[in-house]
């Protein structure tokens, strides 16, 4: 993995530039060949770019004045990506498609109209029991916890989730999102996921799993989500 140096005209990289890939690992900067694939991609993943393209297209079609309001209320969002500079703010356009994907993992896809982004509540899942239903599915229940003076039910969970074999490392490739179940949001609350053939998805079947989490709160008012937060833990099936 070839190393980048910086010199006094470009002092850092992160992305693709041409056929070149920039990262980072441990604090230095690397570059690689992009990949390229003809796999056309999963069905999933072929309805989320459409739903993309959708968005786009949303965007395109909004007036002038309101994509300059959305980019009024993007100046006050920091960049969750490099170089993670608190000076720095994410788009307008950004901001939008952000809402507008929120808004479509809701199950509410919609054009968005601007709306600032507050500070999300401080919030906690702790997992309770994995149980398979129908033999072919996993219902997962967390105990959620929310700061005092948030109306918890504003928010729903969106879980992205691994199962592995015991003792095995977190993978983000093989993460999947769910969403939680209706109905339960509130603090002290049963939040609860429903994991359709859990085994055709991660390839094997086990009575015991380690399981590698991250989970955040979508607004369902501005389809606004917070950053996430990570949980591993063992979990046992009970049948």
């Amino acid at each position: 993995m070839p190393r980048f140096y910086p010199d006094i005209m470009i002092s850092d990289c992160w992305g693709s530039l041409g056929d070149k890939t920039f990262y980072h690992r441990d604090g230095r900067c690397y570059y690689r060949d992009k990949s390229e694939s003809a796999f056309p991609g999963t069905d999933g993943q072929l309805d989320q770019v459409a739903l993309h393209h959708r968005a786009l297209e949303a965007w395109r079609q909004q007036e002038p004045e309101v994509q300059r309001i959305w980019n009024e209320y993007a100046l006050t969002v920091p960049s969750s990506r490099l170089p993670y500079d608190p000076k720095t703010s994410i788009s307008g356009y950004n901001l939008f498609v952000s809402a507008y994907h929120g808004f479509a993992q809701l199950g509410n896809e919609h054009v968005p109209v601007p709306q600032r982004k507050g500070h999300f509540p401080v919030f906690a899942l702790d997992f309770l029991s994995a149980t398979v239903v129908n033999d072919v599915n996993l219902l997962l229940q967390f105990r959620s916890t929310f700061s005092p003076d948030a109306d918890g039910h504003r928010y729903r969970y969106l879980l992205k989730l691994q199962l592995e074999r015991p003792d095995y490392g977190k993978n983000p490739g093989l993460m999947r999102n769910f969403l939680a179940l209706p109905g339960s949001s509130g603090d002290g609350e049963v939040v609860e996921f429903l994991i359709r053939d859990y085994r055709q998805i991660w390839g094997f079947a086990l009575d015991n799993y380690q399981a590698h989490c991250r989970y955040l709160l979508l607004d369902s008012e501005t389809g606004y989500r917070c950053r996430f937060k990570e949980k591993s833990f063992v979990l046992t099936c009970v049948f």
